[in-house]
Parts: structure tokens; C-alpha cells; sequence
């Protein structure tokens, strides 16, 4: 079973309140693993017709931040690795899959991937995540009503 996770505000990937997020809605499943689905428009485009790398990166950026923060820990960034295997296009339906992969004393891994509607791996990456809660010391997530 899967469970909505909240909203964050003005988030650029997933903000409710942000006029310019991408929009994504995320769950996260029994074993902790997150997903969402979407599509991508002109908005996030790079080159002609398809997304822009950045567009990708920041949407992998916060899935596998937020796996982390789905058991608790309000982290940030210190690492990123990217691997771009195949263009993203617009219009069309993508998924994304993040999962934590390790967790030590200070530091948390995980890694995600998005997906193209053939299921083959679009774009890949890992992320290193260290528990930062002075950065996120007044946030307040909404859970909104579907």
C-alpha cells in the first residue's frame, strides 16, 4: 500500500504553493520505497522537445532526499552524481523510483532513477544526504486532500 507523502510548500520540484514546481506528487510504499508519476512540458524543456538536464536533476535531487526524510531524518544534499542515459521527452509519461541504499552514523545514501513508459532507465542517480535540522528548522509540510 502506498502512502501520500506531503506537500512543501514552495518546493521548485513538488510545491503547491510555488506557481512556477514541476508539480509531482510523491508516495512511498511499505518498504520505503518512493515513487511518483508524471509528465514533463515546455516549461522544464531543454533541448527541442525534450527536458532540460537540470529539469531531471532537481527532480532526482528531491526523490532521493525525500526517501530519506519519509523515515524521519529532515536532510540536505552534499552529494550528487547524475547519469544521463537516454533524453527525457515531453509529453509523455515517466516514472520515478528512489530507495535509501545505505545509512551511516553521519551520512544517509540513496539512489533513484526515472523511467521512460518502455520502463527503461531515462536518467540514474545517487545522492549523499547528511541531517541538516538548523536548515529546516521552520518548515511545515501540508498533507493536502485529494
Amino acid at each position: 500500500m502506498k502512502k501520500q507523502l506531503p506537500y512543501h510548500g514552495w518546493c521548485f520540484v513538488c510545491g503547491t504553493e510555488n506557481p512556477h514546481s514541476i508539480g509531482l506528487t510523491w508516495y512511498v510504499d511499505e518498504n520505503g520505497i518512493l515513487t511518483t508519476e508524471f509528465t514533463l512540458n515546455e516549461a522544464q524543456q531543454g533541448p527541442p522537445g525534450h527536458a532540460h538536464g537540470g529539469a531531471s536533476a532537481a527532480i532526482l535531487d528531491e526523490a532521493m532526499g525525500l526517501v530519506v526524510w519519509a523515515v524521519g531524518h529532515k536532510v540536505a544534499a552534499v552529494n550528487l552524481e547524475i547519469n544521463y542515459h537516454k533524453p527525457l521527452p515531453l509529453h509523455q509519461p515517466l516514472t520515478l523510483e528512489a530507495r535509501i541504499t545505505q545509512m551511516d552514523e553521519r551520512k544517509i545514501f540513496s539512489s533513484g532513477e526515472i523511467k521512460l513508459a518502455d520502463a527503461s532507465i531515462a536518467v540514474s542517480g545517487r545522492g549523499i544526504y547528511v541531517v541538516a535540522p538548523r536548515l529546516f528548522a521552520n518548515v511545515q509540510l501540508k498533507q493536502e486532500k485529494a
